[in-house]
């Protein structure tokens, strides 16, 4: 394994696990007068998505019931909502948690700009897929009316262009599009500096950036900060940091979470939901260089009981199970 490979991983891995010991370990837990919460925890906290979903469909055949619905009538709380959470497919769980962001009165942009400006071309068409069974609706329509201005422009080009996914780099090309960055930036023209950012592969972008920082001196963040505003800034910058280091950038996400008075639940769930197979080793790095605390003791902090449990068991991982 090599370093990036092992940073850049989940802490929640497959282990072998008999789908029918725990589909009769859930089925005990909620048996009776009141949930063993503690035996759902060792259950759902240390089995990967594609396990869960083997679960699921496997206590369906055993009780002749729907595990979501069984554990949605014994939980409550942020504690159910995020077991259940757990039970989604990730491209399923994206796309509700978009459709929550646009629901009612107000759009939450911060949702829509965390999923789509970070998740890849092949994630978001999933995404757009789940959207439309679930919803019936297409995701790009939905955000053309919910949103407005550059921020529209941005999110509904990352959802429709095909963003080019290789790893392959092009120095000169890189040094090219540095200068034309710049010069975008410069003059504020936003529908091609959000098209440079949206088409380019992260790999690509990465040269881009760092060709860039040569040609003028500083960062590309800190022309972004200066010359941009609103929404569509605060995307902008969401995939200039995930191109220079998504676990940072989750990091911080879970730190906004967390921090002021009162913790921002949705939040702090999704995050550690969607990233515990992905990157969440590289995350706790981040977030333990940034805010000089470990991840796991912001949550022993902020969060409480069976949930704050769940949460810590997540980032902690399945190999103390």
């Amino acid at each position: 394994m090599t370093h990036d490979d092992a940073e850049h991983r989940g802490t929640i891995q497959t282990v072998f696990a008999d789908p029918n010991q725990d589909a009769a370990a859930l089925h005990e837990a909620m048996q009776g007068k009141g949930c063993k919460e503690d035996e759902v925890i060792d259950v759902l906290c240390a089995r990967s998505n594609a396990q869960r979903q083997h679960i699921a469909q496997t206590y369906e055949s055993m009780y002749g019931t729907v595990l979501r619905k069984e554990l949605k009538d014994e939980l409550k709380g942020d504690f159910e909502d995020l077991m259940l959470a757990l039970m989604e497919t990730p491209a399923r769980y994206d796309a509700q948690q978009l459709h929550d962001a646009m629901k009612g009165l107000g759009t939450k942009e911060s949702v829509l700009i965390e999923i789509i400006c970070s998740r890849s071309s092949e994630e978001l068409h999933a995404i757009q897929q789940e959207y439309h069974m679930l919803f019936e609706k297409s995701l790009v329509h939905e955000l053309e009316k919910e949103l407005s201005g550059d921020l529209k422009r941005l999110l509904v080009l990352l959802c429709t262009n095909v963003r080019h996914e290789s790893n392959r780099i092009k120095i000169r090309k890189g040094n090219e599009d540095a200068e034309e960055l710049y010069k975008t930036t410069l003059h504020k023209e936003e529908s091609r500096f959000a098209e440079m950012l949206a088409t380019q592969s992260f790999a690509q972008l990465r040269v881009v950036f760092c060709a860039y920082g040569k040609f003028v001196s500083h960062d590309i963040q800190e022309d972004v900060e200066e010359q941009f505003s609103g929404d569509a800034k605060t995307a902008y910058l969401a995939i200039v940091r995930c191109v220079k280091n998504r676990p940072a950038y989750f990091a911080e996400r879970l730190h906004h979470s967390m921090k002021g008075f009162g913790t921002k639940d949705a939040d702090l769930i999704r995050v550690v939901v969607s990233r515990s197979e992905i990157d969440m080793v590289a995350i706790k790095r981040e977030y333990r260089r940034m805010f000089e605390k470990t991840l796991e003791s912001a949550i022993e902090t902020e969060c409480s009981g069976n949930y704050k449990k769940a949460l810590i068991a997540l980032v902690i991982g399945n190999e103390q199970f």
